[in-house]
């Protein structure tokens, strides 16, 4: 079986889905493999690493769609390239189809199959696989890096000759992996930590990193399945902006990663609360992409509004490609595992739970349940 990599840098992607030590593993397992030339570039791995790893290489994407059996993205391909796609192929990537369903049914039209890999359930089994939460963390962590940029102030306390500097105050907003690898990563620099989820037991792993968690509560259960935060009613999320008011105006950075599977982000912070900020405060907004946990938010720009910095980043996690891709190329590498190496179309068994949970499509026939 033949997976098939393209370059995806005509969509500011410097991320790759496979390193030539991905492309290695998978061939020990009988894979064979083919890339666009520059595909890995975004993240500094040549052509000739890929080459030397067993790979081959060919001058196009085309030719890399045309003979391979299963395509590997990191973005849902664009309608003109669907439209040039040949029948009968497997697409594998972080699609987030929900925001595309009209590439979809193109694909279905063309009896693709499809597999979503945002959509790997949170078990045990699939951690290796977990390509949200590997995003996730590098995400939390370049957050609080690009704060600190913008911030006109030092994290830490320093005593100096000129007098004492008082650290600054943090508040991350969801406790999730990235919510959580900011924490981490805020405490290291040596600001002082607040954090708020809508899920209780994010309490324990909140303070074990030293962070302080804000007294905030529901009434009823946040949880939603796998573990993720479920979407509020717009009365609890009228009551959680008028809990964290009072936090957010004290609070010197504000880090928000609120988001819900496949639905738009909550919103968080309205204008009214980001004007109770002091001047020089920064907002760094990691549900950019799918809406944004802020009011003023504008997806992939830095406003200053009345003297508050705030920042919507975009794709954050492909700033750091090189582990990025260590990381992705692992988590796909591990998915394909559960596939037949040896055979030519593949042999799926989507009864297994993985591939079921993932897969959208199967031969141009949808797989999803009636809501």
């Amino acid at each position: 079986m033949r997976i098939g990599l393209i370059d995806e840098r005509s969509t500011s992607e410097a991320r790759v889905g496979l390193t030539p030590d991905g492309v290695k593993r998978l061939k020990e397992k009988g894979f064979e493999c083919i890339l666009q030339a520059g595909a890995g570039m975004g993240a500094y791995y040549e052509d000739a690493a890929y080459i030397q790893a067993g790979a081959e290489v060919v001058p196009t994407a085309e030719a890399v769609v045309e003979r391979a059996d299963i395509l590997l993205r990191l973005r849902m391909p664009t309608r003109s390239e669907i439209e040039l796609y040949p029948p009968h192929k497997i697409l594998v990537g972080i699609l987030q189809a929900w925001r595309h369903q009209e590439e979809v049914l193109i694909l279905a039209e063309k009896k693709w199959t499809i597999f979503a890999l945002e959509k790997i359930p949170r078990i045990s089994r699939a951690q290796s696989m977990d390509v949200l939460s590997s995003m996730a963390a590098l995400g939390g962590y370049k957050a609080v890096l690009l704060a600190a940029a913008y911030f006109g102030r030092v994290l830490p306390m320093m005593t100096t000759a000129a007098g004492t500097l008082t650290p600054a105050r943090v508040l991350v907003i969801g406790a999730g992996v990235a919510g959580l690898q900011a924490i981490a990563t805020a405490r290291r620099l040596g600001a002082q930590v607040e954090a708020y989820d809508i899920r209780p037991a994010a309490k324990e792993q909140v303070e074990s990193l030293g962070a302080k968690f804000l007294p905030l509560t529901l009434e009823e259960g946040a949880e939603g399945a796998g573990g993720y935060a479920r979407e509020l009613t717009a009365e609890e999320q009228a009551r959680q902006r008028e809990a964290l008011a009072a936090y957010v105006a004290r609070a010197d950075i504000v880090i928000t990663t609120a988001a819900v599977p496949e639905r738009p982000a909550p919103r968080l912070i309205t204008a009214e609360m980001r004007r109770k900020m002091k001047p020089g405060s920064v907002i760094v907004d990691l549900a950019a992409e799918s809406g944004g946990n802020c009011e003023e938010s504008r997806p992939g720009e830095i406003q200053v509004l009345e003297g508050v910095t705030l920042i919507a980043p975009l794709n954050l996690p492909a700033t750091l490609p090189i582990h990025a891709s260590q990381m992705l190329s692992r988590n796909f590498s591990e998915f394909l595992a559960l596939f037949s190496a040896k055979d030519t179309p593949p042999a799926l068994q989507l009864q297994d739970e993985l591939l079921k949970a993932t897969c959208l499509i199967f031969q141009g026939e949808s797989t999803l349940q009636p809501a």
